[in-house]
């Protein structure tokens, strides 16, 4: 039996109280050790897609499932840490080809939700997009087989036809049959093992992308972002009633107190936080078309420590607590000093630009 450490974190509803058990729960109907070793093996996402989108399946009620609602799911349930987040899944993965290439030939745009994605993927009259989904079919369904049964892919076919108490499912060319007694067990264990899908594909991201923060909230599309409401009556609209005159540094237009926006200045697609040391008060119709792309160290960082220098000033010990705290998390004696440095502002920002540029993301024009 697998074990692994305690994670609390929260992802979106359906995952607010993540928390990993010390071991899977224990069965006499199934192979416990072969579940909790199915990730042992991997060099690729396939196969924690491809489990998610079996117990999604069977969360439904499914039991005969066709491969291709399979795929369609793994598409689904990549699509946002890919195209938003823009996260690497390696080199040997072909998932993230699948999803830029679905992107540039469908009307599937980066924020639909994984329902419409799955809709699109098995509605489309296109024979192409069936063909690349079944792709996915070259290796996957055999081989997450491997904790069961050993070989090449047709006597993986036959044994789990053949032996179908033992195995979680039984391969057929178009689709797959959940044994029973498995389809019992996810069923009333389906949170828990999602659980351990999740944080086995964290660690499995993370180690692919080691200087990209919080990757763990980056692989489930949040339900709904929060607003940046806080932020801004607190925070900005404080300083900008006592600094009147000042300007975007964008667009260099004084900011009007009654119609800006709060916005990331490394976006929130890469750093996935709310903290108000990456915050910054811009035009609101700046904001429309800046999207998620990158500023600029050269044109935009001394402006943007500017800002952010004067309204530390501004507030001094008035500041409240919360934001304080923001602060410390990047400045260690902040509290004392009441002050951020200009050069060691520039150390926390520009690495966070380059890694986000090397995934991705792209500049300001």
């Amino acid at each position: 039996m697998s074990s692994f450490r305690r994670f609390n974190c929260s992802i979106d509803s359906s995952y607010s109280n993540l928390v990993l058990m010390n071991q899977l729960p224990f069965s006499p109907d199934i192979n416990n050790n072969a579940l909790a070793s199915v990730f042992n093996y991997t060099s690729a996402t396939y196969k924690f897609y491809w489990f998610l989108s079996i117990v999604e399946e069977i969360e439904l009620g499914s039991k005969e499932i066709k491969k291709e609602n399979i795929f369609a799911r793994m598409i689904a349930n990549a699509w946002y840490p890919v195209k938003y987040f823009k996260l690497s899944f390696g080199s040997q993965d072909y998932i993230s080809e699948l999803i830029n290439d679905f992107f540039n030939s469908t009307s599937i745009t980066i924020n639909d939700d994984k329902k419409e994605i799955r809709k699109r993927l098995l509605n489309t009259k296109e024979s192409s997009i069936l063909k690349k989904l079944y792709h996915l079919d070259k290796n996957v369904p055999h081989k997450f087989l491997s904790p069961w049964y050993k070989g090449t892919k047709s006597a993986v076919y036959e044994a789990s036809q053949r032996d179908y108490d033992n195995s979680i499912y039984q391969l057929f060319k178009t689709h797959i049959i959940v044994n029973q007694n498995w389809y019992d067990y996810i069923r009333l264990n389906a949170k828990i093992i999602k659980d351990f899908i999740y944080w086995n594909l964290a660690l499995f991201i993370q180690a692919r992308n080691p200087n990209t923060p919080d990757v763990i909230n980056k692989l489930i599309k949040q339900a709904k972002r929060k607003t940046l409401t806080k932020q801004r009556q607190k925070f900005w609209n404080v300083y900008l009633e006592q600094k009147p005159n000042t300007k975007c540094i964008f667009t260099n237009e004084i900011l009007d107190i009654n119609n800006y926006h709060v916005d990331h200045f490394v976006p929130y697609s890469f750093v996935s936080h709310d903290l108000i040391w990456n915050l910054v008060p811009i035009n609101s119709s700046f904001n429309t078309s800046k999207n998620n792309k990158l500023p600029s160290i050269k044109k935009h960082f001394k402006d943007f420590y500017s800002l952010q220098k004067d309204a530390i000033e501004m507030f001094g010990e008035s500041m409240p607590k919360k934001y304080k705290e923001e602060y410390l998390s990047v400045f260690p004696d902040f509290n004392d000093q009441r002050h951020i440095d200009f050069i060691k502002f520039k150390d926390i920002i520009s690495p966070l630009i380059t890694v986000a540029h090397n995934n991705g993301f792209e500049f300001l024009e």
